[in-house]
């Protein structure tokens, strides 16, 4: 069935004021392991752009490319514009897509520990097999296979993060897993930077370590406990309670286990969650779920990490200075993702995001106006100016570090209720995959096309994701996750959207203080 007329299900009234609990050595721990996930997907987004920019791979796999990487008369802009390149950065992307809508009903029927031991599995295969890859084609199904772990990976660990942690940490424990994939970034980049001297088979050695992350994701997933909501939605109540008292410290958890055992009767009614997600009283859930992880992508964040050495050689910087760049701004997206956790849960979401935003837009206009000034299809960068653009990215990395980077991922991952949950994950993941797949496949190209306007093309788009997050994203800080619900009825714009829910429907137990 649909859902829509269950009566008297799901969360009735507010009891956030009612949560007991503590951060435990137990959250901490499960935190931190489960979060290895985003240094996978950190580790890949970082390791493409060096091994991209290496001779002996660019002459074993794209001999085009490196012949016109090496030629003096090419246009600085578009020496290395080929779709083949590109495919190998984007078909992670796509597969990552698939196996994302994949992966939600195993996240909702097995367990979020299912999905993540899944995803480190499909890792390791295609860690292996890019190592040791022969040719072209083994080098793209290794590839697919990351995406396969990285699709499942990206689905479970957010909603894994979101549901081990009490409301009030919320926010700062789930950028635990942007904070690692920040940390994967940095981790590949430095890696790249000590393998590019390895000839000929440094390119090897920075593929194959992705297993490293791997491994350990793996492992986690077969020792971490379940999450309490996952157990009490597929019938082990018992077992869920007893969770949820251990990893919040203590045996009052009446008032937030009672939040999901109503939000678990609901959910067991569902049979359809994607075609449920799609009705009137989802359609806020929704609309994040699209538009928070495009608007991520939309900052040109993505374009910079795994092309950071490409860009920057294009720029005039020389293989080793261009590389050490790089290391310079994964650098830097760590540290402002430190920012973020211990700011999330004070000052809120929409105040990052906003911030975030404005700082951004700025420095996508400097890097603009200094290339259109300085730099053209045959002129290379005097070397203060060379600087000027490194120091102006570093700020735009920083701004989205602690802003759009890890509540990219944080809001999608913390709004939808359990019965849609892991379907609106997936829906979140696959279009975050989808829009960097069109980004990592058309940014050379849009590069060559658009030269330093390709800045200017992202600016825009960041002055129009920072509006919608003034208009139309509510402040999620310290709400409950089964209470996120009750939320929307009290948004100006949402409570219009959102159908009337009468009080004995169970959704409408806060809509009068929603219709205030």
């Amino acid at each position: 069935m649909a859902g829509g007329g269950v009566a008297a299900l799901g969360v009735k009234t507010e009891r956030a004021a009612q949560y007991k609990g503590r951060m435990t050595l137990a959250v901490a721990m499960t935190c931190l392991v489960a979060a290895v996930g985003g240094a996978i997907f950190g580790y890949d987004i970082g390791i493409s752009g060096g091994v991209t920019s290496m001779d002996p791979f660019l002459k074993k796999f794209f001999p085009v490319v490196f012949r016109r990487k090496n030629s003096g008369s090419q246009n600085n802009y578009c020496k290395y514009d080929n779709q083949g390149l590109a495919a190998f950065t984007s078909s992670l992307y796509l597969a990552g897509l698939v196996a994302s809508l994949a992966a939600s009903p195993v996240t909702r029927n097995y367990g979020r520990k299912a999905s993540i031991v899944c995803g480190g599995v499909s890792f390791l295969i295609g860690a292996t097999l890019n190592a040791a890859a022969a040719n072209l084609a083994m080098l793209i199904l290794g590839r697919i296979m990351l995406g396969v772990g990285i699709g499942f990976g990206n689905q479970a660990v957010p909603l894994y993060l979101s549901e081990m942690a009490p409301a009030h940490l919320r926010g700062g424990l789930n950028m635990m897993f942007q904070l690692a994939t920040t940390l994967g970034i940095f981790t590949a980049n430095l890696i790249n930077y000590g393998t590019q001297n390895v000839t000929p088979w440094g390119w090897r050695l920075s593929l194959g370590l992705a297993a490293a992350p791997a491994l350990l994701m793996t492992l986690g997933g077969l020792f971490l406990p379940e999450t309490p909501n996952s157990l009490i939605e597929r019938g082990r109540v018992e077992e869920g309670r007893r969770v949820l008292e251990r990893i919040r410290g203590t045996a009052d958890v009446d008032a937030e286990f009672t939040d999901m055992v109503e939000a678990s009767e609901l959910a067991n009614t569902i049979e359809h969650p994607f075609r449920n997600i799609l009705e009137r009283r989802n359609r806020p859930q929704l609309v994040m779920a699209v538009c928070m992880p495009a608007f991520q992508i939309l900052t040109g964040i993505n374009s910079i990490l795994f092309y950071a050495p490409v860009l920057f050689q294009s720029m005039g910087f020389g293989g080793n200075a261009s590389l050490y760049s790089s290391v310079l701004t994964g650098a830097v997206l760590f540290s402002s993702t430190l920012i973020s956790i211990g700011t999330v849960d004070r000052l809120g979401r929409r105040k990052l995001l906003i911030s975030g935003g404005i700082q951004m837009v700025v420095c996508q206009v400097i890097v603009a106006v200094i290339l259109g000034v300085k730099f053209g299809t045959d002129k290379q960068l005097s070397r203060s100016y060379s600087i000027a653009v490194v120091v102006v990215i570093c700020l735009f990395v920083l701004a989205f570090g602690w802003s759009w980077g890890p509540l990219g991922w944080t809001v999608p991952s913390e709004i939808f209720p359990l019965e849609t949950r892991s379907a609106g994950q997936s829906i979140t993941v696959a279009v975050n995959l989808l829009f960097t797949f069109a980004i990592a496949q058309a940014f050379l190209s849009l590069l060559c096309a658009f030269k330093f306007g390709i800045f200017l093309f992202f600016a825009g788009w960041i002055t129009v994701m920072t509006i919608f997050v003034y208009v139309f994203l509510p402040e999620t800080k310290g709400v409950p996750i089964e209470e996120m619900v009750l939320l929307w009825r009290k948004h100006w714009f949402w409570k219009k959207v959102m159908p009337d829910m009468p009080l004995e429907d169970g959704w409408g137990a806060a809509t009068d203080e929603g219709r205030k």
